[in-house]
Formats: C-alpha cells, sequence, structure tokens
C-alpha cells in the first residue's frame, strides 16, 4: 500500500515550469534523449536532497534542545530523576523515585556515567532532598551533571524524530515524511521537555515507535511485532501513564496480521499474545537491569489501595516494585491538587484542561496541519487504513490523561504533537491543487512561530495568547515555570540590581545560594519591612493568596527573566 500511494504522490519526475514533458508521439530522437537526462538528473537530486533535509531539520532540533539544556538550571522533577539514576548506577537498588518505572531514568544513567558525580549513599532524606544534596553539596558542578543527564534524552528525542519521518513516508509519501519532521523539530513541547532529563518524551515517543512498528507487521509480522512490543514495554516501563496504550496497540497488532491474511484467528490471537508478553517482559528486564535481586527498600511508604482498583493493581503481570508504584500513583491521584488555566485558580482538576492547554501552547499553523490531516486520514480513502495506527493511540492516552488530576502541564500530552506531526503531513495527499502549497506555507508559520521563542521554550504560547511572555496569565507549572530560570535570575540581578536587597520567592528545585542569589522571603516578615526588589515565580504569582498576594499588589513590575520570574519594585 504504502508503495502504490508514493507512487501516486511523489512521481519519480516532479513538474518543472517552463520544461517540456515528453512527447506525446513520435519525435526526434535528441528531444527524448534530452528529457530522459533531466529526469535522470532530477531523480539523482531527490536522492540526496531529502536526506539533506532530514539531517537539516533534525540538526536545528539539536541545537535548540542542547542550547536549551545548556542554559537551563534543574526543573522540580529533575534532581529527583538524576538522584535515582546515581542510586541506580552506584547501588543498584530501587530505592527512589519508585512511583515510576526505571528504564527512563536508566536512559538518564547512560549520561551520569561519564559524568560519574560524587555520591553519598548514606545521606537520608526524601528523594528531593538526595536530589538537592547531589547536585549542591556534594562537590559536583550541577551544570555538568545536569548537561550529562539531559544529553541521552535528547539523543532519545532526535531519533523519535526519525521514527515519525519515516513512519509518515511510508504511509503518506516522502514529501509528508518531511512535512512530518518539520512539524517535529520546531514543536515547542518536544524541544522543552525533550531537552530535559525527564520521563514525558521517552515514554511517549516509544509509544509512537511501537505504532509505526505494528504498522510495518503487516508485511513481516514476525520481525516487527516482537520489536513492535520491546517498544510498547519501554514506554510502559518508563511511565506508567503508558499504560492504556497496550490494549490499543495489542488490538492494532491483530488487525495488521488479520489484515495481511484474513481468516486466521490464530494467527491474529498470536501476533497479539507476541506484543503483550513481550512488552511485559520488558519492563521486568527493567527492573531486573537495577537490582537482579528485585529487593524493594522503597525510602517511600506504599499506601493501601482497595476495591476494584487494588484488584487490578494486584492482577497486573509485573513486579512487585511496579505495583507498589501503581499503588503510589493512585494515592497522588486522590491529592486535592490545584490548577490554573485562563487566570482562574482552582482545587482539583478539569476535564478539558489538557485541550485547552494544548490549544494555548501548540503554534497555530500546526493546530491547523493537526485538523486538516486528521481529516485527510478519515476522508482519502486510501488512507483509511492507517488512520488507526495514527489518531487511536493519542486519542486513547489523551482521554486517559484529561481523566488525571494533576492539571499541570502539556508534558501529559506531549504524545499529541509526535503522533499528529505524521497525521498533519497527511495534508499534502489531499488532490487539491491548493494542498501543497497551503501545507508548506503552514509549516513556515509553525517554524517562525517556534524560532522566535528561542531558547525559551518552556512557556511558549501561540500568537493568538501573546506569545511566550504572555503565558503566565493563562497557565502556570511545568507550562512556564517550572524552576529553569535561577541561573538566569543570578545574571539578571547581579547585572542591573548589584547591591539591593532581595525578596525571593522561587518555585524550583535550585539552591539560590549556590548561584549567589542571597535573598530572604518575604512571607516570614510583615509587608511594611519588604523593600528593595521583590523577585517572584510566576507560578507562585498564578496561586498567590494572602500575604503574598498584598506584597504584589503594592508593588510595581518592573522586569522579567525567561518569561518565568517576575520582578517587582517595593
Amino acid at each position: 500500500m504504502a508503495s502504490e500511494q508514493q507512487s501516486v504522490l511523489e512521481p519519480d519526475v516532479p513538474d518543472v515550469p517552463g520544461l517540456p514533458g515528453p512527447p506525446a508521439g513520435p519525435g526526434p530522437r535528441p528531444r527524448r534523449t534530452a528529457a530522459a537526462r533531466l529526469a535522470a538528473a532530477l531523480r539523482t537530486r531527490r536522492r540526496w536532497l531529502v536526506p539533506v533535509l532530514a539531517v537539516l531539520l533534525l540538526a536545528q532540533l539539536a541545537a535548540a534542545m542542547v542550547t536549551t539544556a545548556v542554559q537551563q538550571t534543574p526543573t522540580i522533577d529533575e534532581p529527583v530523576y538524576v538522584a535515582t539514576a546515581t542510586d541506580y548506577l552506584h547501588e543498584h537498588r530501587l530505592r527512589y523515585n519508585t512511583e515510576h518505572p526505571p528504564l527512563g531514568k536508566l536512559v538518564i544513567m547512560a549520561g551520569l556515567a561519564v559524568a560519574d558525580p560524587h555520591y553519598d549513599p548514606s545521606y537520608r532524606g526524601d528523594q528531593g532532598q538526595v536530589g538537592r544534596h547531589l547536585l549542591y553539596s556534594s562537590g559536583n558542578d550541577p551544570w555538568r551533571v545536569m548537561l550529562w543527564a539531559r544529553l541521552p534524552v535528547i539523543v532519545l528525542t532526535l531519533l523519535f524524530g526519525l521514527v515519525a519521518f519515516a513512519f509518515a513516508r511510508e504511509v503518506l509519501g516522502t514529501a509528508a515524511g518531511l512535512l512530518a519532521l518539520a512539524l517535529y523539530s520546531f514543536s515547542p513541547d518536544v524541544v522543552a521537555h525533550g531537552s530535559l532529563a525527564t520521563l514525558d518524551v521517552p515514554s511517549a515517543g516509544f509509544v509512537l515507535t511501537a505504532a509505526w512498528l505494528v504498522w510495518r507487521a503487516r508485511r513481516r509480522p514476525r520481525l516487527y511485532l516482537p520489536l513492535a512490543g520491546a517498544a510498547l514495554g519501554a514506554s510502559v516501563a518508563t511511565k506508567m501513564s503508558a499504560l492504556p496504550a497496550i490494549p490499543v496497540l495489542v488490538a492494532l497488532a491483530v488487525v495488521s496480521v488479520w489484515g495481511a491474511r484474513p481468516g486466521r484467528a490464530l494467527r491474529a490471537l498470536a501476533a497479539a499474545a507476541v506484543v503483550a508478553v513481550t512488552a511485559v517482559a520488558v519492563v521486568w528486564l527493567s527492573y531486573l537491569a537495577v537490582d537482579p535481586r528485585l529487593r524493594a527498600p522503597s525510602a517511600q511508604p506504599v499506601p493501601a489501595v482497595h476495591g476494584l482498583r487494588g484488584l487490578l493493581v494486584d492482577l497486573m503481570p509485573f513486579p512487585q516494585a511496579y505495583r507498589d508504584g501503581m499503588r503510589m500513583q493512585f494515592a497522588l491521584e486522590d491529592y486535592p491538587w490545584q490548577g490554573y488555566l485562563f487566570g482562574h485558580l482552582y482545587t482539583g482538576s478539569r476535564w478539558y484542561y489538557l485541550p485547552a492547554a494544548l490549544l494555548v501552547k501548540t503554534p497555530l499553523g500546526m493546530l491547523a496541519l493537526w485538523a486538516a490531516g486528521a481529516l485527510a486520514l478519515v476522508a482519502v480513502r486510501r488512507l483509511r487504513r492507517a488512520a488507526p495506527y495514527l489518531l487511536l493511540p493519542p486519542a486513547v492516552l489523551l482521554a486517559s490523561a484529561m481523566t488525571g488530576s494533576r492539571d499541570f502541564g502539556t508534558r501529559y500530552a506531549v504524545f499529541m504533537p509526535m503522533f499528529l506531526a505524521v497525521a498533519g503531513a497527511a495534508v499534502l495527499t489531499v488532490r487539491r491543487r491548493w494542498a501543497r502549497p497551503v501545507g508548506g506555507a503552514l509549516a513556515l508559520f509553525v517554524a517562525v512561530s517556534s524560532l522566535r521563542a528561542f531558547p525559551f521554550y518552556l512557556p511558549y504560547a501561540n500568537e493568538a495568547f501573546g506569545g511566550p511572555a504572555k503565558t503566565h496569565l493563562w497557565l502556570h507549572d511545568s507550562n512556564v515555570d517550572w524552576g529553569q530560570d535561577l541561573g538566569r535570575l543570578a545574571d539578571r540581578l547581579k547585572e542591573r540590581y548589584p547591591g539591593e536587597r532581595i525578596w525571593l520567592v522561587y518555585k524550583g528545585s535550585g539552591v539560590p545560594a549556590y548561584y549567589g542569589i542571597h535573598a530572604a522571603d518575604p512571607r516570614k516578615v510583615p509587608p511594611g519591612q519588604v523593600h528593595g526588589v521583590l523577585v517572584v515565580s510566576d507560578s507562585s504569582v498564578a496561586k498567590a493568596r494572602g500575604r503574598l498576594a498584598e506584597l504584589i499588589d503594592t508593588s510595581r513590575a518592573v522586569d522579567d527573566v525567561g518569561h518565568s520570574i517576575t520582578i517587582y519594585r517595593r
């Protein structure tokens, strides 16, 4: 099917305005020879042009992520993952961050093995305290440690870009493959979270890889079904939020085998079993890679889970440590978290939070291509077979994420720009004269919008919502301010406010004093004593109540750092 589509959508010799095509009937031989030479030249040019363009797109993505990784201080979650990965490296135990499976942290560990930070396993504290002690109190250079921790995730993010390119090229044609890679490479969410030592992008990318391999299994099931199961298992072994993808991709494996050889029910069931069993095996292997004895000396208490949820946890064919992590996740879901959406602070969750946040944080051209591409996949007959592979996994994962209680950011839905980069490229298959020019213009709009945000990708918002400088008016937490700009704040204070009294309300895992920021907490003294420079993280501004709200209301905003921290004058 893919080869037939490519022959229709991507002719070997594209029309070139002003050049003659082959003659309709008999003609002079020299003229046919010239046309043949032109065709050969164009074919040769296209052979090297496609890889060159793909490399350029990936190089842009790599440059954006590395620049971001170098300039940002640790975000809230990163020290926990880095400390856990370092504990894996030195102690081979499942002690910290047991609410998440180990594979993503094993990826981070690959970079830490090179950095080789000094680690004190006897230090006592919760996982956040262990992370801060490792970075700031153990004689390590936090800039160097964090860069090496982030590099493996950056490499994985680039590889997932190749998956998006290959998936789109096989289903939709070469031009669509390049468009999909462009949408992936210029996605602010992919750049922002692909440059951090966190778990969101690795988990989402493995699901995308699994869907691509299940699609390929239509022709070579014996090769691709085990690989698809391994990729699916890698996702589930990175974040438990990927569990809803298992039944979806197992069902698609059945569809792939049944569609290739209708009527062979046993083969289809065997395909489902191969994917499911391989995925479970990868989860077990990830735990065994940390501790072959599978001890579970978790530093965190494991809550009891009753009822249907408890029964489901008990039935899971995963290690005890994985099931204990699920119990911790259910306890976190029961916590009354605070959210912030469109200027409104609330307790609990809103089912529409993630779609609304994606509306703010996705480039406008990308939103248009997502909608047009998804419509094309459903409307164009020759593409309908691919539609479930591209649309069903992100739809199910998004529906599952929308039921969660933590309205913290689009990182919980980062699979959307990955899958829909491929789906959006389907607009090029529409047989209308406007399809390719409009698709190209929208892709250019996406690129410009993304590049204008450089290097502040984490607080990105599209032009309809005022751009990155205005994101804090609509959203909070990892959408805007995740503690990433502490180093930039230190530079700004030295440059513009030397010698002044600093009052700081910082939301993050960094240690301000390490960066030379010596400040007091304005919430611990009477408001009348707070004079000078008041610095507040934008997430804290969004949630400000009581004394902090009074201080902000009676101060004047004079500066902004990274679109995530506001400086006031009192």
